[in-house]
């Protein structure tokens, strides 16, 4: 147990110290550049002024630089990179013992986590040059759903997946439906994304839920897949020690977008294949991520069919801050909260 711990600590330790390490290049690049909106406010969810939004943040949209998402997959890339060439170069060596690399376990994650950070920069790049509109949500919504339709089929063709664990109660099988729940499972935790609204939030819960995940996968025996939930840990809290209040600079697409598609294989790795509940977990795990969907989903019905509103802001976490919460109180609570959870997820996957 030693020696797997260490196999998948030493990774995350390295994302961490090489997300340090690139930190000042990414901000010299991004405030070079400007990269951040240069006029402040946005849309509400209904297509209105978002009022109560732009008077809590409209004016920081154009002082902090988007972007910083970078620091996360860049790491996390540069880590596993790192890890693959020592082992390449020196095989049969201490340095094999860190190359989690692997087709079995990882290759899925990493390309999720790839494809996103691509995508999500592009959204960023066209957010901050063409006066705040990023990719259209339409052509997001396609291209994440082309992706998730790709690796679902993967999933259902190639590793033989058709069914979802139920805990305490087998497996329910559902065959090529698998593919569309797959795809459903995606796009819900995209929808997450938008957690990414108060310096240091994102991180932290972000954090907690792939460090739960890491736990899960080692109670699986599926160690390379560990080690890349730890690496990505480690790339998030170096992210989050120039996030925390004031921010140097913002997560948003490239990073919200490269994490909410590779949680999306990782709860799948965890699932059937792993012979354990990486899906049933997923609503306690990610507790924070869930709740922040929900209160969209609130908003949008509830405007719909009163013409009010259920909360002053949402998501949930700006209507805290709206009725007098401190940012800094939102975000430790939500600290809280999401560490709870990810041990009680551990907790579970050990006794089920």
């Amino acid at each position: 147990m030693e020696s797997t711990l260490i196999t998948v600590l030493v990774p995350a330790l390295m994302a961490f110290a090489i997300g340090i390490f690139i930190t000042p290049a990414v901000t010299h690049f991004l405030f070079k550049y400007k990269v951040w909106k240069k006029q402040g406010g946005k849309v509400a969810m209904g297509g209105h002024e978002a009022i109560e939004f732009n008077k809590l943040k409209g004016d920081e949209e154009t002082k902090t630089p988007r972007m910083g998402g970078i620091v996360i997959w860049l790491s996390v890339l540069l880590t596993i990179s790192i890890t693959f060439s020592l082992s390449s170069l020196f095989p049969d060596s201490f340095f094999e013992n860190f190359n989690y690399l692997s087709r079995s376990q990882t290759f899925i994650p990493v390309a999720a986590l790839l494809v996103g950070a691509l995508i999500g920069f592009l959204n960023d790049f066209y957010d901050v040059t063409k006066g705040g509109k990023g990719l259209k949500l339409s052509l997001r919504l396609i291209l994440i759903t082309s992706l998730a339709s790709i690796l679902g089929w993967w999933f259902y063709a190639k590793l033989g997946i058709d069914s979802i664990s139920v805990p305490f109660n087998g497996d329910l099988h559902i065959g090529i439906f698998i593919i569309p729940f797959f795809v459903l499972l995606t796009l819900a935790l995209y929808a997450s994304g938008v957690i990414d609204g108060i310096d240091g939030l994102s991180g932290g819960v972000f954090a907690s839920i792939f460090g739960s995940y890491a736990g899960i996968a080692i109670i699986q025996s599926q160690y390379d897949l560990a080690a890349f939930c730890a690496t990505v840990v480690g790339g998030i809290l170096a992210f989050l020690w120039f996030n925390i209040p004031p921010a140097r600079f913002w997560m948003t697409e490239t990073g919200s977008m490269a994490l909410t598609l590779s949680l999306a294989t990782v709860v799948f790795m965890t699932d059937t294949l792993g012979e354990g509940n990486g899906i049933a977990l997923l609503p306690i795990v990610g507790l924070p991520l869930i709740v922040t969907v929900l209160s969209n989903i609130i908003q949008l019905s509830y405007r719909k069919a009163t013409g009010k509103k259920f909360f002053r802001i949402a998501p949930i976490h700006h209507h805290f801050e709206a009725i007098g919460w401190p940012s800094y109180k939102v975000t430790m609570r939500y600290w809280i909260i999401s560490l709870i959870c990810a041990v009680i997820g551990v907790i579970i996957a050990t006794v089920a």
